[in-house]
């Protein structure tokens, strides 16, 4: 079976961004089923802090049956309810993926393949290595190659873009995937995908969430939250036997300010565990995680894993191609520079009679700019000869009227004339090498047994890139531009565009070699390809991004995928990384501070009775033991709500280094988590304290 497919809407642009999505309170009332169904210890298991919690509810709420009070069954309820809302957290996380998902089921159909004998059978049989016809109008059946032809495809259901893509055999855009229709013309297409291993199936499972694995961070963390939890059972498990012999050296305290009545200490003692253990942040780890490969989703970028999605926010060195990443990928002629003793028109009217059947890019460029600049406008030629461009004589041109008229590479130019008993001028060389040296392309234009001139061809750098490499060095990124161009060429545009290095004449073997010297100096590296020859290099890569227009092999040596093939995507790859790297430190610097604010907040309020000394610390004034211990559990449980929309939209993110980073990370995040307890406890209580119970 295979689907074709009809992309959901694209979300709402917002300064160039994609709109959250995740915060729409629909959204939130829908992910409350899956909420619930998170409560079976079966699946909080992978979450240790919230199992504690969810244990510790199931507890309070046997003691609240067997000793019922207003207290007792107050803190059952925001017990239960700080488990529900962090299981929430998760559900909303993971329901924009779902609904992706089922968008994309809900279109799905049977497809039949046309194998190349001629039989005809169900596209869930074809298997790896089987070759098919496809002609217009109909679907391509699964995932593959195009070994022969050339179409045009409607991609729309995986791009959401409606303009046609040219799928070509022979060359870097020869992948077509199974659910998208060729519209005009016949490809035949060797089947690459395992049986049920399709892109669209990787896409599916991908969006729901189905495939995320917990990244080696994460699982330090859950290892550091677990432990943390841990040291405060042990803490809160020897605060009632201190309470005990204080009862015992001052026998007129009540029982339930010395934590010793039967009814209260067990509820007491488990929300005060509730309270220290850093449940905030449990709450919300796997929720940012998945709203980190959220993002990028929203971008039209598959991550393959969460690893990939943190290790972009890890990469220290940004490999780069030149062409179409770096410039706009098509030179364009620049300028005509004659030599001596010929006009300007002269030489524009000879570069432009020998591009005329010059289909390339930079072909129609010259001819565009003779146009625009000398008025000269293109011609019918009756009788003309036209000489294509080839790898070996690397020039072209036209026989008309008795003219030989070419143009091409110097060296090719100068030897055609030269075996022709023509000198060329002296004046050329350094007209050549002038070209060359500031980084462009130099064509040399010549009539018969005399040279012309010379056509400027300019690598265009695209707008904004110095700015975005700046940004890069402000995060500590390096920049290395690879370019098959010599290194003259290349380093002018590395100076042009304010990259941090080059690679020039680069070959799949130095991109490698390159790639492995820098993870040798503990670097991770990301790079962007599209072609097979590009497949290792993707493989070694920390952070591969593969253009969905390229190659099978290159797709799955990447670790990414961009649906839209924009190379220049890397760069918003890396920073989607550090966003979620630095929303989960932000918030878990919040957590901790948050915890540290609860102890001071609530132990001197319950003990203070005990131990008078402690008043001192009762800066808050809280109205009771037990005023003191349910607003706790009541922020603890509310705090997870407000900061949701924080853990699925991420903390912005702004280019600076890891330094600045850390210091606003501690005065915006920590010093909050330490003042918001304090503020959001006290006023709880005042609400609460005239609740009955509560005196």
């Amino acid at each position: 079976m295979v689907t074709e497919l009809v992309r959901p809407p694209a979300p709402p642009q917002r300064n160039g961004r994609v709109a959250g999505g995740l915060l729409d309170p629909g959204q939130m009332v829908r992910s409350l089923p899956a909420a619930v169904r998170k409560l079976n210890p079966v699946t909080l298991w992978r979450n240790p802090v919230m199992l504690i919690v969810e244990v510790g509810a199931v507890f309070t709420t046997v003691l609240a049956i067997l000793d019922p009070s207003f207290f007792a069954w107050a803190i059952v309820v925001w017990l239960w309810l700080t488990v529900l809302f962090a299981n929430l957290a998760e559900a909303v996380a993971e329901g924009r993926g779902k609904a992706q998902a089922a968008t994309l089921r809900s279109a799905k159909r049977d497809t039949t393949a046309r194998l190349a004998d001629g039989k005809i059978v169900g596209a869930a049989e074809l298997r790896q290595g089987d070759t098919v016809i496809v002609e217009a109008g109909e679907i391509i059946p699964g995932d593959g190659d195009v070994i022969e032809g050339i179409a045009s495809v409607d991609e729309s259901a995986i791009t959401g873009e409606s303009a046609p893509v040219i799928r070509e055999s022979g060359g870097d855009r020869s992948a077509v995937t199974g659910g998208t229709k060729v519209l005009s013309d016949r490809i035949v297409v060797r089947i690459t995908q395992k049986p049920g291993e399709s892109f669209i199936d990787r896409m599916i499972a991908l969006v729901e969430g189905a495939n995320r694995q917990k990244t080696p961070n994460e699982i330090a963390l859950n290892i550091l939250l677990a432990a943390l939890t841990i040291i405060f059972l042990v803490a809160t498990v020897t605060m009632q036997p201190m309470a005990v012999y204080a009862k015992a050296e001052n026998p007129g305290i009540a029982d339930s300010l010395a934590l010793t009545g039967d009814g209260v200490t067990g509820v007491v003692l488990i929300s005060l565990l509730v309270c220290l253990i850093p449940t905030t942040i449990g709450a919300l780890l796997s929720a940012i995680g998945i709203a980190g490969m959220d993002r990028l989703v929203q971008r039209n970028v598959l991550a393959m894993s969460g690893r990939a999605v943190e290790a972009a926010g890890d990469v220290s060195t940004l490999l780069l191609d030149k062409t179409g990443t770096i410039t706009l990928g098509n030179r364009q002629a620049a300028d005509f520079v004659p030599v001596e003793g010929v006009t300007e028109q002269e030489l524009a009217e000879a570069a432009q009679l020998s591009s005329l059947a010059d289909e390339t890019p930079e072909g129609r460029s010259i001819v565009i700019f003779a146009k625009e600049r000398y008025g000269l406008r293109e011609r019918e030629l009756y009788g003309a000869s036209w000489v294509p461009f080839t790898a070996q004589t690397r020039m072209s041109g036209v026989d008309v009227d008795g003219r030989q008229i070419r143009k091409g590479a110097a060296t090719a130019v100068m030897k055609w004339v030269r075996d022709g008993g023509g000198h060329p001028s002296e004046k050329v060389g350094p007209i050549v090498d002038g070209i060359s040296a500031s980084g462009g392309t130099p064509l040399v234009v010549a009539d018969q047994g005399r040279v012309l001139g010379v056509i400027h061809l300019k690598d265009v750098v695209k707008k904004g890139m110095r700015e975005r490499f700046d940004e890069m060095r402000r995060m500590g990124i390096r920049t290395v531009m690879i370019t098959g161009d010599n290194p003259r060429t290349a380093k002018a545009i590395a100076d042009e565009a304010g990259v941090d290095d080059f690679l020039a004449e680069a070959t799949p073997e130095d991109k490698l070699a390159l790639i492995r010297r820098e993870q040798e100096g503990g670097r991770l590296v990301a790079m962007t390809g599209d072609g097979t020859n590009d497949a290792p290099a993707l493989a070694q890569a920390d952070v591969g991004v593969a253009m969905n227009t390229g190659t099978s092999a290159a797709k799955e040596a990447g670790n990414m995928v961009d649906l839209d093939s924009n190379p220049t995507k890397l760069i918003e790859i890396v920073e989607i990384g550090k966003q979620l790297l630095i929303t989960r430190g932000a918030l878990t610097t919040f957590s901790i501070a948050n915890d540290i604010a609860k102890y001071f907040a609530i132990i001197p309020a319950m003990f203070a009775a005990v131990y008078p000394g402690l008043d001192a610390l009762n800066i808050m004034r809280l109205a009771s033991p037990q005023s003191a211990i349910l607003s706790a559990v009541v922020f603890n449980a509310l705090i997870i709500i407000a900061l949701i929309p924080l853990a699925l939209r991420g903390v912005r993110y702004r280019p600076s280094s890891a330094s600045q980073l850390l210091s606003r990370n501690l005065y915006i995040y920590g010093l909050g988590g330490i003042i918001a307890p304090f503020a959001g406890i006290k006023l709880i209580d005042l609400l609460i304290q005239f609740l009955p119970g509560m005196s």
